[in-house]
């Protein structure tokens, strides 16, 4: 009985792992200028589109309702809200780099008058910011354009709906390892169902971080073919991690540690200074020193 206990066991790991082995994006693309464009992994297709866009629609709809009877959504005349849309205007061309569908988006971009120091993009390219996260940081039109370049990514690569497919199988699988190793040890049914759920929120974190280190890079990419200094993202992070000092350690964090993603964006420099410089209609070379004095509002 054991044995074939133990069986059940290693064929709940083989589904889990099969799940998570096959259903992966396609090699990467070949090389090209700036980040390179890899394949949208195919977990987005445990999840609807029109679901997701349509929730997003709704949920963005009702916090805009909500905060504009609260006097918080700032209106079109604000000169904030003005400056984040023309940055927002040179990024949005070349979204499609990284997603073909967002050439038929209703881009959105708002301001709430909100402490938070958060900004994000839903679905669709429904944006928002929080003055927050514009007076505490003290921004840049560089450092806003790598905020909005890095929420854009989120929406452009489908995180959420990926999210929600590798959750999915993840969920499945370690359900069915947990149950045949608690028939194996004969173990109560319900350890093994803690186990999973660990197991699950675990590798959920780890999803977290990866989409937020690839919506780092691809958010470098877009600001500078917009051209903004992509130098930027280092002072961004810097600014960021003293704003959010007394994190939880990465491991356990949806988002990665503030060190690692400086070294990542210092790392893939040489890759988008040219386009950046490109797009300044200048020799790299030629290039000024990066300014961290914002724009007067």
């Amino acid at each position: 009985m054991k044995r074939l206990n133990f069986n059940a066991a290693m064929l709940a790991l083989v589904v889990c792992s099969a799940g998570l082995a096959t259903l992966p994006a396609a090699a990467a693309a070949p090389a090209q200028d700036g980040i390179p464009v890899e394949s949208m992994s195919r977990f987005r297709g445990l999840a609807s589109a029109e679901q997701f866009d349509a929730q997003s629609k709704q949920q963005y709809l009702q916090l805009m309702s909500e905060a504009q009877k609260k006097g918080a959504l700032l209106p079109d005349g604000d000169p904030r809200v003005v400056r984040l849309r023309a940055i927002a205007r040179r990024i949005v061309p070349f979204a499609t780099r990284w997603n073909p569908d967002a050439a038929n988006w209703k881009w959105q971009v708002n301001l709430l008058d909100a402490p938070t120091v958060n900004a994000f993009c839903m679905p669709g390219g429904r944006i928002a910011f929080y003055t927050g996260i514009l007076s505490k940081l003290n921004l840049t039109d560089d450092e806003v354009a790598m905020v909005m370049g890095h929420e854009i990514a989120h929406a452009l690569r489908e995180h959420a709906r990926e999210q929600a497919g590798k959750t999915t199988v993840t969920s499945v699988g370690s359900r069915l390892l947990g149950a045949g190793l608690s028939a194996y040890f004969g173990v109560d049914p319900r350890l093994g169902e803690v186990g999973s759920d660990l197991f699950t929120k675990g590798w959920a974190l780890k999803y977290s971080r990866d989409d937020e280190r690839e919506a780092d890079l691809v958010g470098m990419d877009l600001a500078a073919r917009a051209g903004f200094d992509p130098r930027a993202g280092e002072v961004l992070w810097q600014k960021m991690g003293k704003a959010s000092s007394g994190a939880p350690p990465a491991f356990f964090s949806t988002h990665p540690a503030g060190k690692e993603r400086i070294q990542r964006m210092s790392e893939s420099l040489p890759l988008v200074m040219p386009v950046y410089a490109r797009a300044k209609g200048v020799q790299q070379s030629a290039l000024p020193p990066y300014s961290t004095t914002p724009a007067p509002n």
